[in-house]
């Protein structure tokens, strides 16, 4: 009888002791898909066209010297602001600065040697030729006979052709003389007296092949400086693009290279595609206070095109397709709904809906892809 109740106890001990382990491991899961949701609201929409395209200046000058030198010294570098007149390197120039002033030299008194003349010459032919009309004079009232009319245009004729002569051979000598002046004075264009290479433009230094110890050649610009005035951005868009712009539209510019974005003004828009790309250029203008552009940078222009106002917008990832059917889900108390859609405008992250939803809904824009019409649903954050 004691070995039956010990029997008796143990197995209650062990169906309560069962009992407690599956009482630990019953959990009860909450109910339904957990979404996020947020209310369909009425708001304006533009449509977004992101075109890559480059910076330039207004006006860009290259700096060219036409006489390959060495260079001495370098006093700006690229980014720097200058005035026209300011030095930007130095070069050992002495020997063509040399010829240079040789032939200035020789250019001015060959200019000056016919000019002189012909103004000697030129008083010559004058006083010959009142003397022969003089002499027609008197002749006319028989104070002279026509021997000595014939004379006196003898005269004048003879050194007027004389003078022309020797005009000729000034003049000619002059051009030479001038030629190779101007020769040389090419070569030593945007240079000064003492060899400095100078900025003939004020602007921002855009780039600077010039350094100390090296050589400058006509092949290539010594600098590049882009002109003071306003910075633009052009971009090249395709013909669909170009009857939705028009000239003081605002668009969004992005120059990564600096990190800067800002607001641009619409231009010109050419008229004309380009032969090869078949594309048409846009030119944006940049505000002046915009700093730290230099031509030749990157930059994103975004286009807002086509507008709808105080229309359905939502995420644009809250859309679903299937089959050609794009359609969202809702919310309705804690079910799951179904609602095709027609889609509009896409802007940034955000498509309108044209039908299929209303204001104050409670649509979802996290979990839907796990969702079928009347699935049960807990919103676990977002707007209720």
């Amino acid at each position: 009888m004691k070995q039956k109740t010990i029997s008796l106890l143990l197995a209650l001990a062990l169906a309560l002791s069962l009992a407690g382990c599956q009482k630990e491991e019953t959990v009860t899961a909450p109910a339904g898909v957990a979404v996020q949701v947020q209310t369909v609201e009425a708001q304006d929409i533009a449509s977004e066209n992101t075109v890559s395209g480059q910076v330039t200046a207004g006006s860009e000058t290259s700096v060219y010297v036409t006489a390959t030198a060495k260079c001495t010294a370098v006093y700006v570098e690229a980014g720097d602001a200058v005035k026209a007149g300011d030095v930007i390197c130095s070069l050992d120039m002495e020997s063509s600065l040399a010829q240079y002033r040789a032939a200035e030299i020789g250019y001015t008194s060959a200019a000056s040697s016919y000019s002189a003349q012909k103004d000697i010459l030129d008083r010559q032919v004058a006083l010959y030729e009142k003397n022969w009309n003089d002499t027609k004079a008197l002749f006319e009232i028989g104070a002279a006979s026509q021997s000595e009319v014939d004379q006196m245009e003898l005269q004048y004729l003879s050194t007027k052709a004389q003078r022309d002569s020797t005009l000729a051979q000034l003049e000619a000598s002059m051009q030479s003389a001038k030629s190779s002046y101007e020769q040389l004075a090419l070569a030593m264009e945007n240079i000064d007296s003492r060899g400095n290479v100078i900025a003939p433009v004020d602007g921002v230094l855009a780039s600077l092949t010039a350094s100390e110890g090296g050589m400058v050649s006509p092949s290539y610009a010594v600098a590049v400086i882009d002109g003071a005035e306003q910075m633009k951005v052009t971009v090249m868009v395709s013909e669909a693009l170009v009857p939705k712009l028009s000239i003081g539209d605002s668009v969004d510019v992005t120059v990564s290279s600096v990190g800067a974005s800002f607001t641009g003004t619409i231009r010109a828009v050419d008229k004309t595609a380009n032969a090869q790309t078949k594309l048409y250029t846009v030119t944006v203008t940049i505000p002046s206070e915009v700093d730290g552009l230099l031509s030749g940078m990157f930059a994103d222009v975004t286009f807002h095109t086509d507008t709808s106002a105080d229309t359905i917008v939502i995420p644009a990832q809250a859309v679903l397709t299937s089959g050609g059917t794009q359609y969202v889900y809702v919310v309705e108390g804690d079910t799951a709904r179904y609602v095709e859609v027609t889609t509009g405008l896409t802007g940034t992250g955000a498509t309108e809906i044209t039908s299929g939803l209303t204001e104050g809904q409670q649509l979802v824009t996290v979990g839907q892809s796990y969702l079928a019409d009347g699935d049960p649903v807990r919103i676990v954050s977002g707007e209720g």
